[in-house]
């Protein structure tokens, strides 16, 4: 069975968007996931297809309504995790996207306004995922984000599986620099070890500045990670 996405939004015209082009296109265009944009509105109960409504308790803006949201949700339900874009949600982590590529699928519901009525998470079991500490005009470029994080983990649509096993979050570590020709630019060199066919002292130098970088651009994963271990001395030695 293939992957398959469904994406519950007020702005359906937006997908596949992005998602259409490139490695996740190509999927797409040969059936190893599937795409369904679906507009929450043709579930509101009026004339005037409502979807929102004042906040309880005062204040600016508007909240989509838990009824129509539920009634959405209920359309299209059918066992794949429930997930919402908000910034109230957990953070997506690369371990998140492994665990929902390996399954059947999702239903995604894009925010707008201030947000989601809060029993829709209650009353349906749906996730919230934040996709960083920022706000956006609303969750379809989250979702957006969140598929193609998935679907290019699924089965055929890298050119190679090993593609992703070393890229950056896969030990909790920012993933290792990369070079390529011309060997010198502009008086900076390709660090040597790189082109010593040494296998095992790329490997221990790639590892050592993985944990390097990491350590200086995203503390906070060797801090969650609770700390890393040292490459091999034999390839450590960093080079500019």
């Amino acid at each position: 069975m293939s992957f398959r996405a469904t994406v519950l939004t007020l702005y359906p015209d937006m997908f596949p968007g992005p998602l259409g082009t490139s490695l996740a296109g190509r999927g797409l265009a040969e059936g190893v996931w599937s795409l369904e944009a679906r507009n929450i509105r043709d579930h509101a109960a009026d004339k005037h297809r409502t979807v929102d409504d004042t906040p309880a308790g005062g204040g600016a803006g508007m909240v989509l309504r838990c009824d129509v949201l539920a009634a959405a949700i209920d359309a299209v339900a059918d066992g794949r995790p429930m997930l919402a874009m908000s910034p109230r949600g957990a953070p997506l982590t690369q371990a998140r996207v492994r665990e929902l590529a390996a399954g059947d699928g999702a239903i995604i519901l894009c925010g707008r306004f201030e947000g989601f009525d809060e029993r829709i998470f209650e009353g349906r079991d749906v996730e919230p995922l934040s996709i960083g500490d920022y706000i956006l005009s609303g969750g379809e470029v989250g979702a957006m984000a969140l598929l193609d994080a998935c679907v290019r983990l699924l089965p055929g649509i890298m050119g190679a599986a090993s593609s992703g096993e070393e890229e950056s979050f896969e030990e909790g570590l920012l993933e290792y620099p990369h070079y390529t020709r011309p060997v010198e630019w502009e008086g900076r060199m390709i660090p040597e070890v790189l082109r010593s066919g040494d296998h095992a002292r790329i490997a221990a130098w790639r590892k050592q500045r993985a944990i390097e970088d990491t350590r200086l651009r995203r503390p906070d994963l060797i801090e969650r990670h609770g700390g890393v271990r040292e490459a091999s001395p034999s390839g450590a030695q960093r080079e500019d």
